[in-house]
């Protein structure tokens, strides 16, 4: 635990860490908000899959664009566009209730400027503490962001079941603002300069490590969009139980990271980690007694974290310090859409056979990103003795003619 005390002596890492995740707050309530106002604005859980299909069909598309972006018009000016432009569809969705055509395109437009907060933090992280120190730093990241996935859905089903669903909405809009200007006016947004990639864009996708975080992290998420959607469904609209069993999942996730999270990587550390939390929720289909799935999800949680840091860790130390925001774009896109895409699914899920629907499509999402994992071993670096720190820019040098 030593590290993590290490890490307190490096000038603005906690500083920049919470102002990041209180950025990226909204996008742990989002897909539950919205499944929740959408389904009660128009009576069923498919019009709420459309929704966030949409969504997700623009944070595909705007994820490595972004990010991208950052390397030629810097951080700060991507940033306050997008997250201004975000904040102001979600507030319409909000307080309007237009046809379902009309409020699909809101949601495409949400999803197109999601501010691309994550790839920005995460090239930022490497320029901050010493290599050695860089597995550790993203252990704690992912351990603080459950505050993002699990905490963040727990909020949502209070204000939304306890107050209402446009309130959550409001809520999250009102995070993404406040967080956003806290992490585009931090001193270290300003420091770092991403450099201009030299290769086209999308070229990164041919590193396999790339591919593999992307894949992985879709999986990965969607697994957890879908168990929420059906925890909320088997305790209702009303019910305080499913907040507290996705905080439960939470608490697990964060004991899992600053135990197991900052040791070395392997090429199978990623495989076994998936398989702590497949399961944990395998073992939700047992009963859906609270208590049972309280002791479960805890156990499931014991290996989500663990599992973020490995997939941040192998994309960090294969790809050029330059290529990095765009790579981290693509996992960032990776694991929105699995967001939106889980929540769609587990709807429909849920429409046809209840909330254990839900809970089989998140059993199955894992099982695919342990199979993912699996398949990728040869391409997973073994960073025992290494640290995580990004590939140097490079050019190549002229040697004057000896002759």
């Amino acid at each position: 635990m030593g590290i993590y005390r290490d890490l307190s002596r490096s000038p603005g890492v906690f500083r920049i860490l919470m102002a990041q995740l209180t950025a990226r707050f909204p996008f742990g309530m989002l897909s539950i908000t919205m499944l929740l106002h959408i389904q009660l604005g128009y009576g069923n859980y498919t019009s709420a899959g459309v929704i966030l299909a949409a969504e997700s069909v623009g944070q595909a598309v705007s994820g490595p664009l972004t990010s991208r972006l950052m390397g030629r018009w810097g951080m700060r000016p991507v940033l306050t566009v997008t997250t201004l432009a975000c904040a102001t569809f979600l507030t319409v969705i909000a307080l309007t209730h237009m046809p379902l055509g009309v409020v699909t395109v809101l949601s495409l437009l949400v999803g197109l400027t999601t501010p691309p907060v994550t790839p920005a933090v995460r090239t930022i992280y490497p320029k901050m503490v010493p290599g050695k120190q860089l597995t550790a730093l993203f252990s704690l990241d992912a351990s603080a962001q459950e505050i993002i996935w699990i905490i963040g859905p727990v909020v949502a089903v209070f204000v939304s079941t306890q107050l209402n669903t446009t309130l959550g909405l409001l809520t999250a809009a009102a995070f993404m603002l406040g967080g956003g200007l806290w992490f585009i006016m931090s001193p270290e947004v300003g420091r770092v300069r991403i450099p201009r990639a030299r290769r086209r864009f999308g070229a990164i996708l041919f590193r396999p490590t790339v591919i593999v975080a992307t894949v992985t992290g879709f999986f990965f998420v969607a697994s957890f969009a879908a168990i929420e959607a059906g925890i909320v469904a088997a305790f209702g609209h009303e019910g305080v139980e499913a907040g507290v069993l996705l905080a439960i999942f939470s608490a697990g996730s964060i004991v899992g990271g600053l135990l197991i999270g900052h040791r070395s990587i392997s090429k199978w550390s990623l495989f076994w980690r998936v398989l702590i939390v497949a399961l944990g929720t395998a073992l939700c289909l047992v009963a859906l007694n609270p208590w049972w799935l309280a002791a479960v999800l805890f156990v499931g949680g014991l290996g989500t974290a663990p599992t973020f840091t490995a997939i941040f860790s192998i994309v960090s130390s294969t790809v050029k310090f330059s290529e990095s925001a765009e790579a981290y774009g693509w996992v960032g896109t990776g694991q929105l859409v699995g967001v939106a895409l889980g929540s769609a699914f587990a709807g429909i899920a849920i429409d046809q056979a209840g909330p254990n629907g839900a809970i089989l499509v998140s059993a199955i999402l894992l099982m695919l990103t342990a199979v993912t994992a699996a398949i990728s071993v040869p391409w997973i670096p073994d960073l025992r003795g290494r640290d995580a720190s990004p590939l140097p820019d490079t050019e190549p040098v002229q040697l004057p003619d000896a002759s």
